[in-house]
């Protein structure tokens, strides 16, 4: 078993119209709990770290946890760098192992998104590493990404495919109403699919990436709360626009919120239930059996990519 790139499990999504969970991950027991769902769903997966991850954890750490997931469950893995803020934690990812790396731009202008972009494209394809960017500006809060709903600007299509033409890219991030965070709609929730289409007839080869896509499912939300959180009105995108991403060239779909929320929702449980409770594998075990459920469901019912694996 290998860490792989995304570029032959793309080339296979976008030919069958499901797209391929890319789920964050900060520790073990997050490692566990996704790739213990992939290998029973017989999926592609693709696995990455932010920032925020990797100075939490370590990339050498990260890799090495891949490396035993992989001994585990006998399935490749994607390690994939989420929202690299610049060329330098680009470069480092790549140079420790990373197979796929994504640069976030989209703070520039559409010319320096571009200049910048090229720059990391060149350095990670000289080392066969693929490349991520993003066009548009997503709304949220996650991790190091700040964006307020008055600064977010939906991906133009034709801006969309002069991006990829002379960046080089292997696939883009577009904006078409996903946010991250918790609070992605204080009202109707809503993606502007027409806008997908036409991204994705312009650029039919590009594999499409939806970031800010995690659905908050209401019973993690609901146990939060039940056991002390205070996370009132968390609303995600629906299951079923997920779906529909996926039949218009969505090739990637970003998942976090929901697996922090997975796990906090059984570790707050366990503390109201025990209050004397104080061994880490008490509460940690229910949180990853919790992340595995939840990613099985993911991967069946909303991404369609169970049985990718030859």
């Amino acid at each position: 078993m290998a860490l792989i790139t995304s570029k032959e499990m793309f080339g296979k999504a976008l030919k069958s119209d499901y797209a391929i969970g890319a789920f964050n991950v900060n520790n073990m027991e997050i490692v566990q709990g996704i790739t213990r769902a992939a290998a029973a769903q017989r999926s592609s997966l693709i696995l990455q770290a932010s920032s925020g991850a990797i100075e939490y954890a370590g990339p050498r750490y990260l890799i090495h946890m891949l490396e035993a997931a992989m001994e585990e469950t006998g399935i490749d893995i994607c390690l994939h760098l989420d929202h690299g803020a610049n060329f330098k934690i680009c470069k480092e990812c790549v140079d420790n192992g990373f197979t796929s790396v994504m640069f976030d731009g989209s703070k520039y202008t559409f010319e320096e998104n571009i200049s910048m972009t090229k720059e990391v494209v060149d350095y990670a394809h000289a080392h066969g590493v693929v490349v991520e960017a993003e066009l548009g500006k997503l709304a949220g809060i996650e991790d190091a990404v700040k964006v307020s709903a008055a600064d977010a600007t939906f991906t133009v299509p034709e801006e969309a495919a002069e991006f990829v033409e002379r960046t080089g890219v292997d696939s883009l991030a577009v904006a078409i109403g996903t946010s991250h965070g918790a609070y992605k709609f204080s009202g109707t929730p809503k993606l502007d699919l027409e806008r997908l289409e036409k991204i994705h007839a312009l650029i039919p080869d590009t594999p499409l990436v939806l970031h800010g896509a995690s659905s908050v499912p209401q019973q993690f939300v609901k146990q939060c709360n039940d056991f002390g959180g205070q996370i009132p009105g968390a609303q995600g995108v629906p299951e079923e626009m997920i779906r529909e991403a996926a039949k218009r060239g969505v090739c990637k779909v970003n998942v976090d919120t929901d697996i922090r929320m997975a796990l906090t929702a059984e570790i707050r449980k366990y503390f109201a239930e025990h209050p004397e409770g104080f061994d880490p594998r008490k509460y940690l075990g229910p949180g990853r059996e919790s992340i595995q459920v939840l990613v099985e469901h993911k991967i069946k019912d909303v991404m369609g990519s169970a049985g990718s694996i030859d």
